[in-house]
């Protein structure tokens, strides 16, 4: 039987009521064992609730519960997910994790593959771990969106790119997700020569056949760092090779939204910068369903900024400028001329500003990775030490461990900011915190 130990009991909560404590062991709801954080919500939304707790003495304790349908418990357990997190068996021709250098921390080297991931914190999963009570669940709880890597559905085309002899077969959970009407959102990463072109055409199109419970796809290109010796040979995508993806997306985005009135199928920022594109239209993204796979990301972070933008320069009428400032920027190559625009915007808007952007070279991974999000530390302290970084440094919140102030490299933000000698803003993912990291409070008293 799965036992569950209690971490925190929540103040004023049903179970601080019932004198349950930490270290307390959960046993089972209504007589059933808890396989894990799903079960334990199905169960514990009903009305009337019999909960079998030990105690850290050993005694057992019975307890008949009365509340509201769906109120929490107020229990938090050692492990969140309460169970053991489900790796990924695949080999994919294209996994960054396997192009890691040694010597990292253990974390970065795990491959998780866990639909309850994919709900919880909308990881994407290849669907190649699930097996029919896995399924079964997730019908059941109507858990969604769940996000699927699916990379191609060529069956024999996607069990070589994931180097897993099932991978093919796991297409087959897409159909029942949707017979179930279980929202999704795919993922492909693509890979040049391999499930582009003629390929990439044929996944959109299988993939459409899902709309509108398959809610979107995004593609993306694949991250190749130098830390490839012995791994399959891929090749990076060249400006040409972004035009002509591009070219497909919107043919497909075209005749998606003539048909269901959503583009359905979007490509990722990395291929405008790539191609040298403007970005679509905020329109064009659906509502942005794929932000995290940076999908319209710096569309939606251009439009938040200028909207802010208008509101501070009303703002300022009320209270003109002091003195004069500097600012600098830290970001990734691809993303640097975009935010060197939107700092010329403010600049114009506010002349007493100056504004210095720094795109940094990704040295650790190699420059072929030009994302800010797998910047080091290391990259980044090096680059800036000795340059004018004027009365603050801002850097984007994705250069750190989620929930933390440490870098993929596990320098500290206290080690940078000791360092450089300057203070350290991290801006979120928004245009409206970026305008407030640039034009602070204190600079206009």
């Amino acid at each position: 039987m799965k036992e569950h130990m209690i971490k925190k009991i929540v103040p004023g909560s049903i179970a601080e009521e019932l004198e349950l404590s930490p270290g307390d062991t959960l046993l089972t709801v209504n007589g059933r064992e808890v396989e894990d954080v799903f079960d334990y919500h199905y169960l514990t939304n009903e009305e009337y609730l019999t909960v079998l707790i030990r105690k850290e003495d050993g005694e057992e304790w019975e307890l008949e519960i009365e509340k509201e349908y769906e109120e929490d418990l107020g229990i938090e357990f050692e492990n969140g997910l309460m169970d053991d997190y489900k790796s990924c068996h695949n080999h994919c021709i294209f996994c960054f994790i396997d192009q890691m250098p040694p010597g990292m921390r253990d974390t970065l080297y795990f491959k998780d593959d866990d639909s309850r991931l994919s709900f919880l914190q909308g990881n994407y999963v290849t669907l190649t771990n699930l097996k029919e009570h896995d399924i079964q669940r997730i019908i059941q709880y109507k858990l969604g969106p769940i996000n699927i890597s699916v990379h191609t559905t060529n069956p024999s085309l996607r069990c070589s790119m994931l180097n897993n002899r099932f991978a093919g077969e796991a297409l087959g959970r897409i159909g029942q997700l949707y017979e179930a009407g279980i929202p999704m959102n795919a993922q492909i990463v693509l890979c040049k020569g391999i499930n582009d072109k003629e390929e990439l055409k044929r996944s959109i199109r299988d993939l459409a056949k899902y709309l509108p419970v398959m809610e979107s796809v995004s593609v993306v290109p694949v991250g190749l760092s130098k830390f490839r010796e012995g791994l399959y040979p891929l090749k990076p995508f060249t400006k040409e090779d972004a035009g002509e993806v591009i070219s497909l997306i919107h043919n497909w985005q075209e005749m998606c939204y003539d048909k269901w009135g959503k583009h359905f199928v979007h490509a990722s920022d990395e291929w405008y910068l790539l191609a040298e594109q403007d970005l679509p239209g905020e329109e064009r993204y659906d509502g942005y369903p794929q932000l995290e796979n940076g999908v319209g990301m710096l569309r939606l972070l251009e439009t938040e900024f200028m909207e802010a933008l208008t509101e501070a320069a009303e703002r300022k009428k009320e209270s003109p400028a002091k003195k004069c400032h500097t600012v600098s920027i830290a970001t990734g190559v691809l993303a640097a001329p975009r935010i060197r625009g939107l700092a010329a915007a403010f600049c114009e808007q506010f002349p007493e500003y100056r504004v210095l952007i720094y795109p940094i070279q990704n040295h650790f991974f190699g420059e072929q990775i030009t994302v800010s999000g797998l910047l080091t530390g290391q990259d980044i302290l090096g680059q800036l030490t000795g340059r004018e970084l004027g009365e603050r440094l801002l850097l984007p919140c994705n250069l750190l461990r989620s929930g933390e102030e440490v870098f993929l490299d596990d320098m500290t933000l206290t080690d940078m900011k000791n360092a450089l000698q300057v203070p350290i803003d991290i801006v979120e993912s928004n245009g409206h915190h970026l305008l407030e990291c640039l034009w602070k409070e204190k600079d206009r008293r």
